[in-house]
């Protein structure tokens, strides 16, 4: 027996998520998370240099009142909230509607963007190996720090 028609006068709903709406998600989440590459570039490149200066057997960081600690932190907050702005504005004008499919395609993009940016912005940075660096730069002359991420709540962001 089939069902019923729908009573006269109530238009038919369609579902709330179709299976193009799940592709689309999809396809969002992978071009945003790709972008983390670019947000790895931006931040190796535009991040302040944070120096250190070798002393006999001891390391010591060149200023020590210096900003460039948590300028790098804020460096990387602010490329990914631009980026975050930008790909929510070219998946508006894409699609010119919303959807739960694009909100959950955009967030999972954008976490996975953040956390490729951060790790290939460390390997694209100076090199983690500290005593190398003082050896190789010598006594009393400065070199550049690894590039760090100290405050982790800016990959939320």
């Amino acid at each position: 027996m089939p069902p019923p028609p729908p009573p006269a006068g109530l238009p038919d709903q369609e579902p709330a998520v179709t299976p193009a709406d799940i592709r689309d998600g999809a396809a969002v989440a992978l071009v945003v998370g790709v972008s983390g590459a670019l947000l790895a570039l931006l931040w190796a490149w535009l991040a302040p240099r944070v120096q250190y200066v070798a002393h006999g057997q001891a390391v010591f960081l060149k200023n020590t009142e210096g900003e460039a600690r948590i300028g790098a932190d804020g460096t990387f907050f602010l490329l990914s909230l631009g980026l975050g702005v930008l790909s929510g504005l070219a998946v508006f004008l894409w699609r010119r509607r919303g959807g739960v499919a694009l909100v959950a395609g955009l967030t999972v993009g954008s976490c996975f963007a953040a956390v490729v940016g951060w790790r290939m912005g460390l390997w694209l940075g100076p090199g983690t190996d500290v005593v190398a660096a003082a050896g190789k730069a010598g006594e009393d002359v400065p070199f550049d720090a690894p590039l760090q991420l100290l405050a982790y709540g800016v990959l939320l962001g």
